[in-house]
């Protein structure tokens, strides 16, 4: 028997084939269709209609997928049988692309005009999503919602000890009480989250969820295990192994989301406790693992992590240098948005004090490129000296500059305080600044410099040879590198180094969806990056305390940053 195929690989150009030529591709999706004629059955060729299809198919792939074994799931064989003989047995299969086996899910006369799938970046507070159509690349529509899990903790620690209550009471319904462990808790609160955010972007695209045919997800190893069910114990314990670090895709049902029925979800894989799919997404997303030279990668969350490498060689670490960044610490503090206070400037000549906030809204606090510029303009108008501590008088000081202070540094309840904004200017409370919430300020940025010089010093790279360092997420895109070289939090090098990449880690999580060199690519960084524990890393403690002054203990290592004697009055 020989399969007569007029073969086009809907993934790539539309050139006609027959039978075994095949046509190369630049890029296959986790669910991709392909262009099929087949011979109709005659009393020559009794080959039953399944069969067909799979032969003729298996004559119609792309080189990429030539030899994977191809097989169609029981609940599809009914549809996909009728589908195929009623397109004359020619048409395009909508085919999942797994490990070595391509399963066929459905077949079409016509080529679909979308083949919609769903990226996630989960987040530990708030969670995005993107709608992408599989065989354009392009973008449907996003949306993003706050993780409910925050109401059993606001931090990655707090969640893991709330997972181990085995029995929980909680009020509901008048008497009525129910109990139940917190870990299913976590688990339900963020499958409730994704579900009415991928409801709210399908419907964007005018789409519903049944219409997706894959997922894919980034987030942090604790998050990871956390969605999945996986106890999260270990991942906070000496020697601070996880359950999995590199799932493998399973259906989305099994879960519980909503999508196509045969809708598998793709999990980025993480290298360890502190280092997840989330960073193996921005390493993609910023190409360091394919740079001649070396570069470095930093993402500012729950965690600070970082990445320095080439195409040759990654090293990495994860740090806690990110709580008082994302607004988990300072009373003010928030995560990047509407209302949040982004940047500030103190005019030094007339003492003026100017904030912008995110979307231009009343200010309503302050996130972590905010809190970078002010306690910046602070020590550079000699507000904060280089302790951390507010000071209301120093050498030089005029009039103007007194009244200044004056009229923000405030004792509110036995403790000193900056005026941000205030009443007048939010419309409700003001915006305030503490010595504690400086203190806290001052530990996160002495953690980020000695995550940078401890995993430089790991590999004898000065900061000079880098070629890029890549800041990934909300902190990358609204971070003023030159405030944050001030403070001693970032290397004084020059601005053109530094480049924002957004949220890389959805990036990433579109990316394995599109294209299967990006998802060999991720199994590669995954099984060759060096992951250095800084929880047992002396060197990082020792650097630590060298970093708690603004810029630094030695200010040799920040030339372009001003240095002021410490002493009030002097």
């Amino acid at each position: 028997m020989v399969f007569q195929s007029s073969i086009t690989y809907d993934g790539g150009t539309s050139e006609q084939y027959f039978f075994k030529e095949q046509q190369v591709v630049k890029s296959i999706g986790v669910v991709t269709t392909v262009a099929v004629e087949a011979v109709p059955p005659s009393l020559q060729d009794n080959t039953a209609d399944l069969d067909r299809l799979k032969g003729a198919l298996a004559l119609s792939l792309p080189d990429k997928l030539s030899g994977f074994r191809l097989r169609i799931p029981f609940r599809c064989m009914a549809k996909v049988a009728a589908a195929f003989r009623g397109a004359g047995f020619r048409g395009h299969a909508i085919v999942a692309v797994l490990s070595e086996e391509l399963e066929i899910l459905d077949f079409s006369r016509e080529l679909p005009s979308l083949l919609p799938a769903v990226a996630l970046d989960l987040g530990s507070t708030h969670l995005e999503a993107a709608v992408i159509d599989l065989l354009t690349g392009k973008t449907l529509a996003r949306g993003h919602a706050v993780n409910q899990q925050v109401e059993y903790g606001a931090d990655i620690l707090s969640r893991i000890h709330f997972a181990e209550k085995k029995k929980l009471t909680e009020e509901k319904e008048g008497d009525r009480k129910s109990a139940e462990e917190g870990m299913v808790l976590l688990q339900e609160a963020v499958l409730s989250s994704i579900g009415c955010l991928f409801e709210e972007v399908t419907a964007r695209a005018s789409l519903t969820t049944d219409d997706l045919w894959a997922v894919s997800v980034s987030g942090n190893t604790t998050m990871i295990h956390l969605l999945l069910g996986l106890s999260p114990y270990h991942i906070c314990r000496e020697p601070y192994i996880p359950l999995v670090n590199a799932p493998d895709p399973f259906l989305a049902s099994e879960l519980g989301l909503r999508s196509h029925p045969l809708a598998r979800v793709w999990v980025l894989p993480g290298i360890g406790s502190y280092f997840g799919g989330d960073l193996i997404s921005g390493i993609l997303a910023a190409g360091l693992d394919q740079a001649e030279e070396t570069s470095m990668l930093i993402d500012v969350g729950t965690n600070a992590e970082v990445v320095l490498g080439n195409a040759e060689w990654l090293i990495a670490c994860a740090g806690a240098a990110g709580p008082a960044l994302e607004g988990g610490v300072a009373r003010m503090g928030m995560r990047a948005g509407a209302g949040a206070i982004e940047h500030v400037f103190i005019d030094r000549t007339s003492w003026h004090l100017t904030v912008q906030t995110i979307e231009n809204s009343p200010p309503v606090g302050i996130c972590g490129s905010g809190l970078i510029d002010l306690v910046a303009e602070l020590y550079l108008s000699r507000i904060v000296d280089l302790r951390g501590k507010f000071q209301r008088s120093f050498s030089g000081q005029t009039p103007t500059q007194q009244a200044f202070v004056e009229h923000h540094l405030l004792e509110v309840k036995g403790e000193t305080v900056f005026l941000v904004a205030d009443e007048e200017t939010t419309g409700t409370e003001p915006v305030l600044l503490s010595q504690t919430d400086l203190d806290a300020m001052m530990r996160s940025k002495a953690a980020m410099y000695a995550i940078l010089v401890t995993l430089t010093g790991q590999v004898g790279v000065e900061f000079s040879e880098l070629e890029r360092i890549y800041v990934a997420g909300a902190f990358g895109r609204h971070i003023d590198p030159a405030q944050a070289i001030t403070l001693g939090m970032l290397p004084d090098l020059p601005m053109t180094v530094f480049e924002p990449v957004g949220n890389s880690s959805l990036q990433g999580a579109e990316q394995i969806l599109l294209d299967e060199t990006v998802r060999e690519r991720a199994r590669e960084v995954s099984n060759k990056i060096t992951y250095i524990e800084l929880n047992v890393n002396q060197e990082f403690m020792i650097r630590f305390s060298g970093s708690r002054f603004i810029p630094h203990t030695d200010p040799n290592l920040f030339p372009s940053v001003p240095t002021f004697n410490s002493t009030p009055g002097g």
